[in-house]
């Protein structure tokens, strides 16, 4: 009730909850109309896929279509890396296309200074609300002399830590609960707003009430080991400056040094190479596809491709892009490899940041990290092959050996269907996120084994 009664803390909480409801309310309004333009973009790419003139199936292949990533109800509270990672991708005959329309392309330099939104608030400013609150729970007590006093009644001290603990966590709890209580409401309330679920919206929730329960531990510590207030104000502002700041930042520079990614022109040109010259380096396609054109005659006992009994170049140029397909995913994985050994470092450098697993795990369970975004792209090509195959399968049975004049109609159109991405469910990201799982764990465990130690030296 102390902290209810004193002045700092109703401004400074009156201020972070009018922000956390500015912000959920923009994000709200902001998805909302993201959300109306990709339904927009997807209906309009169909239909003009569908409704395209009669022409060859391999030049519809060029013509090409879009696959476009859906929009997470949950980025409403962390938007993660979605602004950064592109929303729609090209799909076209003999390319594999990168993600585009990238958000952050189209704001301005005052972008920055950060956007307002709830994860910012809930990574950031919470933690060092927090910090504002207690930092002299301890000193306090110590320059008044009443610690002595309340000792001297037989009070235990683990009694009085616990009682600030929760006097320091339960209107951070209750601020925060309501928060996601309020965008809760807000995606119950739209209809066909994504895969919205309130069990991981809840398990959200508990993610970041870990991630502020390690603050109260490590705030109260600072605050029991000091001897003054204003010792532990310095002291705690410099853990929540290393700690939220610095370490990420830190973190995200040592892996791009460690484990770097290629340039987009490097990455370009090994692609380009290994067209020319193979996965092998020394077997092309020129090559492959003369091989191919022997095997289908010796299995088809002719000489002539004149006499197979379908048209061999569509049959060709499908194999032409599994053969493609096959290098970009050589480099693409060769990315993915990447990634991986980034990520490691990452929980590596959780040791000294309790942010960073509780922003893999925001991120993760809010399904805009870039784990969710390679597999959206991996989808997108597996739905572009097929969309080939079809494709080049219908030249293929349906016309002769150079016969170019076949014309297909929108028949063919419509019975390909739609690219429709299912996101990973929460049990296999939970699964995936095992490891952040533990480091959160571990730093609570930590820091409350940290403030036990303290108070029992008190």
């Amino acid at each position: 009730m102390e902290n209810f009664r004193e002045g700092r803390f109703r401004i400074t909480a009156g201020i972070v909850l009018a922000l956390l409801v500015v912000a959920v309310i923009i994000s709200f309004n902001y998805y909302n109309y993201v959300q109306d333009q990709h339904d927009q973009a997807r209906t309009n790419a169909r239909n003009l896929w569908v409704s395209q003139d009669e022409k060859n199936p391999h030049s519809a292949a060029h013509y090409g279509t879009y696959a476009f990533k859906p929009k997470s109800p949950l980025s409403l509270i962390d938007q993660g890396v979605d602004k950064f990672a592109g929303i729609s991708i090209f799909l076209e005959a003999h390319r594999r296309n990168e993600a585009q329309f990238i958000a952050a392309a189209d704001q301005t330099g005052l972008a920055r200074f950060g956007d307002l939104t709830p994860d910012f608030i809930l990574l950031f400013i919470i933690p060092l609300l927090i910090i504002l609150m207690g930092y002299n729970a301890f000193g306090k007590e110590r320059e008044n002399g009443t610690l002595k006093l309340l000792q001297s009644q037989g009070i235990p001290i683990w009694k009085l830590a616990m009682g600030k603990w929760w006097g320091l966590y339960l209107p951070i709890g209750v601020l925060t609960g309501g928060l996601f209580l309020l965008a809760g409401l807000l995606l119950a309330a739209v209809p066909d707003f994504g895969l919205f679920s309130w069990s991981a919206l809840g398990l959200m929730l508990g993610i970041y009430l870990l991630y502020y329960a390690v603050f109260a531990n490590i705030t109260l510590l600072i605050s029991a080991w000091s001897n003054r207030s204003s010792r532990s104000l310095v002291l705690l502002l410099t853990v929540w400056i290393v700690a939220c700041l610095a370490a990420p930042k830190a973190a995200s520079n040592f892996a791009d040094a460690l484990y770097p990614f290629p340039t987009r022109q490097e990455f370009a040109a090994q692609i380009t190479e290994d067209k020319q010259k193979g996965l092998d380096g020394h077997n092309p396609w020129s090559e492959a596809s003369k091989q191919l054109e022997r095997e289908v005659l010796a299995e088809y006992g002719v000489d002539s491709l004149h006499q197979l009994p379908f048209n061999f170049d569509g049959y060709r140029m499908q194999k032409g892009e599994e053969h493609e397909a096959e290098v970009y995913y050589k480099h693409y994985a060769l990315l993915k490899e990447q990634y991986r050994h980034q990520t490691g470092f990452y929980r590596l450098s959780a040791a000294i940041s309790p942010f960073l697993p509780a922003r893999f795990l925001s991120m993760a369970i809010a399904r805009t990290d870039y784990h969710l975004h390679w597999d959206f792209a991996d989808a997108a090509e597996q739905y572009r092959l097929k969309l080939m195959e079809a494709l080049n399968m219908d030249l293929a049975d349906n016309t002769k050996y150079g016969d170019w004049a076949y014309r297909a109609d929108r028949t063919l159109w419509e019975g390909i269907p739609d690219f429709d991405y299912q996101p990973p469910g929460l049990s296999q990201i939970i699964a995936e996120n095992a490891g952040n799982f533990l480091l959160l764990f571990g730093w609570l465990l930590l820091s409350f084994a940290g403030l036990f130690w303290i108070t029992r030296k008190l």
